[in-house]
């Protein structure tokens, strides 16, 4: 029975010990343990595999996919980084630039703008095409001056009240239509996620005169394309009492886990510890520092259950960003299997 109990948590979970962690490795593949039938099957893994949403709102996502491996869950993290295409700044043209900062550090700071722009509506530029189109082109203008207030007291050291346009943010980037895209997009559905991100900052006779181009790429191509602030996952924690805890020793315990993961009762006048939100948890293993505590405590994530977290740049809602890297990931199968076929028909 121990024997058995061995191998399951060998086969289904990794646990973390004082000085390092087991059981790191996938070892449920065919043939390695006798008893097992870990050959692929279709219906199997319909029936285990979930996907469930636990937190959504305009910019973020989480939400736990149950029943893979760590390599499907690692394809599709570094898809959402970068295979899923937005629009961003490529090209700048400078006109008048006598700012502090330089052109290329300028350009730099634009190219990293995230712009508020359905990728899906625009196609790649050519390799080659200097010239864009309304069908793979964006084009925004930025021109700010900055003068003296006239209006300012004689006496005032603030520059918000001397100058008038000293910072040039986001908001003061005006989209200037190609062909007829202003027919196709409604007035301020193409902008910058937000207008409030500082450019650069100006004085008195100084001014930023400059024309961009944004075109539709992948994260894979430059970082400023990726549609995710971050993309991650964790495997799912598992906390084991082996043994009750009780008294001010139960008061201990939850003082060694993240707030709500441990949670003392009051049975029959005694405090008892058990586990509450084991998903709470982050593993800073402050248990393991503690040597009355540490034997009585389990501490395992759950192999195959991933929790994922999306934080989108604004440019597109996290679940369109999930449902585009599904597609992503779809097409790269069925381009490995025509790949199969092809090479069975030679």
């Amino acid at each position: 029975m121990a024997a058995a109990q061995a191998v399951e948590e060998m086969r289904s979970r990794v646990v973390l010990e004082e000085f390092g962690v087991r059981n790191v490795h996938t070892t449920d593949f065919p043939g390695n343990y006798s008893g097992y039938d870990d050959a692929w099957d279709q219906d199997r893994f319909e029936k285990n595999f979930r996907v469930d949403v636990v937190h959504m709102d305009e910019n973020s996502l989480e939400f736990d996919m149950v029943g893979i491996d760590a390599a499907i869950a690692n394809a599709f993290r570094r898809i959402l980084l970068a295979e899923v295409p937005t629009m961003a700044v490529e090209k700048v043209l400078v006109y008048n630039n006598t700012s502090i900062v330089q052109d290329e550090i300028l350009a730099h700071r634009l190219g990293l703008i995230p712009i508020h722009a359905d990728p899906r509506l625009f196609e790649y530029r050519n390799q080659g095409e200097e010239e864009g189109t309304e069908i793979d082109t964006l084009q925004f203008r930025l021109q700010v001056r900055c003068t003296r207030n006239p209006h300012a007291a004689k006496d005032s050291s603030d520059p918000n009240e001397l100058y008038v346009n000293h910072k040039v943010y986001t908001r003061h980037m005006t989209w200037v239509p190609l062909g007829n895209q202003a027919d196709l997009f409604p007035e301020g559905t193409i902008r910058p996620v937000h207008d409030d991100i500082l450019i650069a900052q100006l004085r008195p006779g100084q001014e930023i005169d400059l024309l961009m181009q944004c075109v539709k790429g992948i994260g894979k191509d430059h970082a400023k394309f990726s549609p995710v602030a971050t993309a991650s996952y964790r495997l799912l924690p598992d906390i084991t009492l082996l043994e009750p805890v009780e008294g001010d020793a139960a008061e201990e315990l939850s003082q060694c886990f993240s707030p709500g993961v441990i949670e003392v009762q009051e049975i029959q006048g005694k405090k008892v510890a058990r586990v509450a939100n084991p998903r709470l948890d982050t593993f800073s293993r402050e248990v393991f520092r503690n040597e009355k505590l540490k034997k009585v405590v389990r501490l395992a994530r759950v192999r195959d259950h991933y929790i994922f977290s999306v934080e989108s740049t604004g440019v597109l809602p996290p679940e369109v960003l999930v449902s585009e890297a599904i597609k992503v990931l779809m097409g790269k199968c069925r381009r490995f299997l025509d790949e199969l076929d092809a090479v069975q028909m030679d």
